[in-house]
């Protein structure tokens, strides 16, 4: 196994180099199509260990080399191979070749290409150290690894200058989580004298429930989770990141970076298991997160930015299981978004090259007649995110509900609000681009066309699997033999019995039932708005009342530039000041003193031997004198 854990890390580190070393000189067909065998490699050669694994078996060490030491702690430069983490990598490396497939046909007309395939590369590879190393120091440098790939794929039309500021919009907010992360890692390795997962896992138990060194971890890995995850407040970044490419917010902004928070909460179980007090923060923090997101987007019109919006609220939902102890039921949702998300990311993406780059909605309509297979495939994606019965949204997004229902039905109750919401903003996208009159310029409607099979087949693979990603873990009452169990897969991760409360099988039944007719009615209510009576979206400037609050995005920016962006910029316009008026005519008044106090010493260092006898005899005579009067 240890030759086989090495190639699945080292294969896209080696598309990186060749890529990014040779790649100009090659054709783009070579670049792409090994850029995307490297990482496709690796998805195989996890799925052959997945094969020799099962939910019984232990976590598998394999130590690269003895790093440093320091305090008597050996950190070991090692990776763990478990449950989490081969699921973590299948989904990574699976999702990751379909989204590098894809891209040959996207990017195939930027004179960046290899480029951009070496970046992708690079990112897999980061994303794969994140969740395959066995102590969080390695888990870090995946983690900063991956908000620099962010960095270059977000800016990566770097010559734009709003692309160049998004992309360092994303890097300063995840370098505050960032700062809260490696403070938690320390005050771990301070109070454990380890950070290796099975050491630290082991140490947990000799802690009291919410006591507050605990509390005080689990709250900074939290606050690095909000920054890589976009929870609230550190979430604006993610949607101004869709100025990257659309594989990239297929890959990066949806499929993997963001779920790498979610990742860290369900990897530290031990420590969150024990702060109940961060239990509930985390819950909150979900739900204000996909409520908030899910309102912002029922009336925003660029395609990619409702799709962005969205992927914020799921990654809320994601939180909120996280925050009713539903640790397998997070990393549920947090696959099968994965699935429908990267469809609807990369459907968008082939609308919009079928549109020539046109990318708002209002511009759209009609397209399911013009490109057929990404509306077929883009409507599998749009059901299973809104939650449609047998579709893997709806049976992941109701083991949530299920679990909010235990913890309290107010929270059940706008957990449903927030997933209704979904329905809404998603429907109204898929009616507004697919449905209707054409509302695009006559130049535009001549060069509509489907997406090469390059762009198709993954599309057509990710549909598949958003389609039948639920039977992975099916309700328990539908029986064992119909499904893999997720949650018997991932048993064996969790140092405390994680055991959700059940409900009766009559209540859960009714819940699913409220949820099912909740998201047929307003599958009802939309299509007849705005296909049976053919709404189209206003212009930004026309809406009124909360309309114009989720256009403006709650004016969160803005509320964000008033109250932290100003006043830094005051502070440097202060300093700078400071510096101008105050330090350097200081420092310029200590040059010139000292300048001058050498000018008028000059006049007694001029060389003369007879003076400086005759300074010496005054000075010594009146040391004599004042001597003999102090005696």
């Amino acid at each position: 196994m240890e030759n086989l854990v090495y190639a699945i890390i080292l294969l896209p580190l080696a598309g990186f180099l060749f890529n990014g070393f040779i790649g100009k000189k090659l054709p783009k067909l070579v670049v792409g199509t090994l850029a995307t065998l490297v990482v496709f490699a690796s998805f195989c050669i996890a799925v052959k260990i997945f094969l020799g694994f099962d939910e019984n078996s232990s976590p598998v060490v394999i130590k690269a080399f003895e790093w440093f030491q320091v305090n008597g702690m050996q950190i070991n430069f090692a990776f763990q191979i478990d449950q989490l983490s081969l699921m973590m990598i299948m989904i990574i490396t699976g999702i990751g070749s379909l989204i590098h497939l894809y891209s040959i046909g996207y990017m195939s007309h930027d004179k960046g290409f290899s480029r951009f395939f070496a970046y992708l590369n690079l990112f897999i590879f980061s994303m794969l150290l994140l969740v395959m190393g066995s102590n969080y120091l390695i888990l870090f440098i995946g983690w900063e690894g991956v908000g620099v790939c962010s960095y270059l794929l977000i800016g990566f039309w770097y010559k734009n200058e709003d692309f160049g500021k998004a992309a360092r919009k994303a890097f300063i907010m995840n370098r505050i989580g960032d700062l809260a992360l490696v403070v938690g890692i320390f005050v771990i390795a301070q109070q454990m004298n380890a950070i290796d997962y099975m050491t630290v896992s082991q140490n947990a138990g000799k802690f009291e429930l919410n006591s507050p060194v605990i509390v005080f971890i689990t709250l900074s890995l939290f606050i690095g989770a909000i920054g890589k995850s976009a929870q609230i407040p550190l979430f604006t970044w993610l949607p101004d990141a869709m100025a990257g490419p659309t594989p990239v917010s297929a890959l990066i902004h949806a499929a993997t970076m963001v779920t790498a928070g979610v990742y860290l909460v369900v990897r530290s179980n031990f420590l969150f298991s024990l702060a109940p007090s961060t239990l509930d923060i985390i819950l909150f923090i979900g739900l204000a997160t996909s409520l908030v997101a899910a309102f912002i987007g029922l009336r925003q019109n660029d395609i990619k930015k409702v799709l962005a919006y969205s992927t914020v609220s799921q990654l809320g939902f994601m939180f909120i299981a996280l925050g009713a102890g539903a640790y397998t039921t997070a990393m549920f949702h947090l696959m099968t978004h994965a699935f429908f998300k990267a469809l609807l990311f990369l459907g968008a993406g082939s609308v919009i090259h079928a549109m020539s780059d046109e990318q708002d909605m209002r511009k759209m309509g009609g397209l399911r007649k013009k490109i057929p297979l990404t509306y077929i495939t883009f409507l599998i994606g749009t059901l299973a995110i809104s939650g449609i019965p047998f579709f893997s949204g709806m049976i992941s997004k109701d083991e949530i509900l299920a679990a909010t229902w235990v913890k309290s039905p107010v929270i059940w109750f706008l957990t449903l609000f927030s997933a209704a919401l979904t329905g809404v903003y998603m429907f109204r996208l898929l009616f507004l681009t697919f449905f209707g009159e054409f509302r695009g310029t006559e130049e535009q409607k001549k060069h509509i066309h489907e997406s090469p099979a390059t762009m198709t087949i993954p599309l057509i693979v990710l549909a598949v699997l958003a389609l039948f990603g639920g039977f992975i873990n099916l309700p328990h009452f539908v029986g064992h033999e119909y499904s893999l169990k997720l949650d018997h897969w991932l048993h064996h991760i969790y140092l405390f019995d994680v055991q959700q409360a059940e409900i009766p099988l009559w209540k859960e039944l009714s819940l699913m039932a409220v949820t099912v007719l909740v998201v047929l009615v307003i599958l009802f209510v939309l299509y007849k708005m705005y296909v049976k009576n053919g709404k189209a979206a206003l212009p930004e400037n026309e809406y009124t009342g909360w309309e114009r609050l989720s256009t403006k995005k709650l004016f969160i920016d803005e509320i964000y530039h008033a109250t932290v962006v100003k006043p830094i910029e005051g502070l440097g316009r202060a300093g700078k000041m400071f510096d101008k008026e105050i330090l350097t005519p200081f420092t310029d008044f200590v040059g010139i003193g000292a300048e001058d106090t050498g000018k008028s010493m000059k006049r007694f260092q001029n060389g003369n031997v007879e003076n400086y006898v005759l300074i010496m005899s005054l000075a010594i005579g009146i040391i004599l004198i004042v001597n003999f009067i102090l005696q």
